[in-house]
Parts: structure tokens; sequence; C-alpha cells
């Protein structure tokens, strides 16, 4: 459903942006092969959902257009998993949350290339200070974001920076399902979640 929405928004954004050649290529007709690419490699969604499964709270944090992303993946992992996950904008961080990091919580920071990512890589320095375990997602062989973390997931790299939250999206939702599946969680049936409204 998310995905869906951002689809939406997307097409409207490139309807209103052609007064501005904004090309409809540019955006749109990437995205399934990047999604696939993306798909290619679940063992490193695993890992990270094996190490979020350990925890019992953690952190997702982005900036810019990842920033609805952060808050949709805790989510997700609030919804199947049963993890105590919440979602920041990466500057806030430090003004409270942080001091909730101890050694082991994990955070998972979408750390992509685009506009913030330098920014977000400061906010990962400063989790890794106080111990947390860094999870991220990066663009493509982002050593530099790579080096800074535990469990780098490399995504492919889009022509424009808003593609870039559709891969993070489904990046998040795959950790979300493989912390599920490593806790024995009921995936297709979370506990207390209720889909759609069926009683007023």
């Amino acid at each position: 459903a998310f995905t869906a929405q951002a689809a939406v928004l997307l097409q409207l954004a490139v309807k209103f942006g052609r007064s501005r050649r904004l090309s409809r290529e540019q955006l749109l007709d990437e995205v399934p092969a990047l999604v696939e690419q993306l798909l290619a490699n679940q063992e490193i969604f695993a890992a990270a959902g094996r190490r979020i499964a350990q925890a019992s709270s953690m952190f997702c944090i982005g900036r810019g257009l990842l920033y609805p992303v952060a808050i949709e993946t805790a989510l997700k992992i609030k919804e199947v998993s049963y993890i105590h996950a919440e979602g920041y904008h990466a500057a806030e961080l430090k003004h409270g949350p942080i001091a909730l990091l101890e050694a082991g919580v994990p955070v998972l920071a979408f750390a992509d290339d685009i506009p913030g990512r330098d920014k977000v890589l400061s906010n990962i320095q400063e989790c890794r200070a106080r111990g947390a375990t860094i999870i991220a997602t990066i663009t493509g062989d982002d050593h530099e974001a790579a080096g800074l973390c535990d469990i780098a997931i490399p995504l492919p790299r889009s022509s424009h920076p808003a593609v870039t939250p559709f891969l993070c999206a489904i990046a998040g939702q795959l950790i979300a399902y493989y912390a599920a599946a490593a806790r024995g969680c009921s995936i297709d049936h979370p506990r207390n979640l209720a889909k759609s409204v069926t009683v007023e």
C-alpha cells in the first residue's frame, strides 16, 4: 500500500513536472528493473533481519525523501516482528532519542546517495559512538558509508533521487519480514492488527 501510494504521488509529480521538462522515463520506467536487482540479494536482508530480531527496541532514521521511509519501516517492524521501533528524521535524533541509545541497540539508517547523505553519515557516527549496531542502506559500493556500518545493504543507483525511496521502502519491508521470520512471528496474520476497518 505504501509503495502504491508513493507511485501515484510520483506520477502526479511527473505530470506537473513536465512543464519543466521532467521526463517520465527518468523516473518511472526504471523502477521495475531496479526492484528486480534489489530482490536478487535476499541474504543481506535476512542477515539484517536476524540482527534486528535479537533486539527489543530500535530506531530507523532518514533525511529528506527517506524520512517517510524511516517511519514506514519502523511501522512495518512493529507490525510484524513486535519489536519496538521508532522512525525519526535523522536530524531529530540528537534532540532526545539519542539518550536511549546504548550498546547493541540497532539503528537502521537510510544513507543512500541523495541530498542529505553526508549528514546521515554524521548521524551514524554519533550512534556508533554510543555503541549502537548500525545497519544502513547505501547506494552501490559506497565504501565510505559501508565502513561506518555493521551491516551495509547496497541498493542499485537510480537516475533520479525521487526513485530512491521506492528501493529503500522495499528494503525496509524485507528487513521487517526477515526479522519477524527470525522471531517466529506470524507474518501474514500479525496479532491485534486489522488491515481494514471491519467494525464501527
